[in-house]
């Protein structure tokens, strides 16, 4: 019988949502279902077939996501991008879909450079800004929030009314603030989209992705989607994410004192221009003054935080968005959003702050020195 999660705080259902001892040992952790078959006991009937379709390690993890994010539905992807991926999917050639202009790269290429060539349309705008108008065309909406790297954040329920005015559908992308800090289905999103990859599994040890959504139709055709496509993890990368949300809400809190802190030693330097950060989670970007070739000297510089793409692990990493994770973003339209050459993001792990503070300060000297 399947424990019922759904009254507990937060803190709680990260670690027991969708985890209910395994049936014939009692096992308290969700075991690692290594098979990609299953006996039927009669042709064509069975609870579980084949592993793309069902894995109960998987179906552990999407029921505690969903439960995170108050939704009926999770289901999970291969990654990031293929959760992202199968939800355009879901949409036909001509729709049209409004889309945060300052997102990650990633999500821009395959908006730009693959779905635009079989006939969607994208328009993007700033989501952040409160007169941002929802065509009466538009069929989705995409946002981030806080967006990738400028941390720009969204009224989300403002946003959901004027998309569903339109009848549109909010698809929110939580990957930054984690249902820890913002649940975007209680404030009228019809899908929530994370990349587990980062905060939710938290370690930098696995790839994968997660559509939430509590419209039973939608739900039904992305799981659809998610079998006849193929782009499922595969249990062992479920197990080390389930195994991450158990400290995910002790975790975020670290992440936030630490970013806090560095961002309030940030502003006000004379070496930095301006500090981008949203109040919470663990992302800042900030401006060097300076040229590319001092924002270079500076990233190269640090020896805790890893010069490296991705983020929401325990450690600290640093890295170049206009050179690394928004390459693909052709630098005329990162000038019109405003990610400039020398904008240096940080994802500030849990690491002691006063080492994160030394190491940053060495880096500035070696930068601007």
């Amino acid at each position: 019988m399947k424990r019922q999660t759904g009254q507990f705080h937060i803190d709680t259902r990260a670690i027991h949502a969708g985890q209910d001892p395994e049936v014939s040992t009692g096992a308290v952790m969700t075991p690692v279902f290594q098979t990609s078959t299953y006996v039927q006991e009669h042709p064509g009937r069975g609870d579980w077939e084949y592993s793309r379709t069902h894995n109960p390690t998987r179906t552990a993890l999407q029921e505690c996501v969903a439960s995170l994010e108050g939704g009926k539905h999770g289901i999970c992807f291969a990654s990031g991008l293929a959760a992202i991926d199968t939800v355009v999917r879901t949409l036909r050639p001509g729709s049209s879909v409004l889309c945060g202009d300052d997102v990650y790269g990633g999500t821009y290429r395959l908006f730009t450079r693959e779905w635009a060539d079989f006939g969607i349309k994208f328009n993007f705008v700033d989501s952040s800004r409160s007169d941002v108008v929802v065509p009466p065309n538009t069929d989705l909406v995409w946002v981030e929030t806080p967006t990738n790297p400028l941390l720009k954040t969204t009224d989300i329920a403002d946003l959901a009314k004027k998309a569903h005015a339109v009848g549109a559908k909010l698809v929110v992308d939580n990957t930054f603030a984690t249902p820890i800090h913002q649940r975007p289905l209680e404030l009228g999103a019809d899908v929530v989209v994370h990349s587990t990859t980062k905060y939710l599994n938290g370690h930098s040890d696995v790839i994968g992705g997660v559509v939430v959504t509590n419209d039973d139709a939608l739900a039904e055709r992305l799981v659809f989607l998610q079998n006849a496509a193929g782009a499922v993890p595969g249990p062992w990368d479920c197990f080390l994410t389930l195994r991450g949300l158990k400290t995910l809400s002790v975790r975020m809190a670290r992440h936030d004192a630490n970013a806090t802190e560095l961002r309030d030693w940030l502003v006000g330097r004379d070496d930095v221009d301006i500090v981008h950060y949203p109040g919470f989670s663990g992302m800042i970007s900030f401006v060097l003054r300076g040229d590319l070739d001092a924002a270079i000297r500076f990233v190269k510089a640090t020896k805790i935080f890893a010069l490296a793409e991705s983020l929401g692990g325990v450690e600290s990493l640093i890295e170049l968005p206009a050179i690394m994770t928004h390459a693909s973003v052709p630098p005329d339209v990162r000038a019109e959003i405003g990610i400039p050459d020398g904008l240096i993001r940080l994802s500030v792990g849990i690491e002691n702050i006063a080492d994160l503070k030394a190491d940053l300060e060495a880096a500035f000297t070696a930068a601007m020195g």
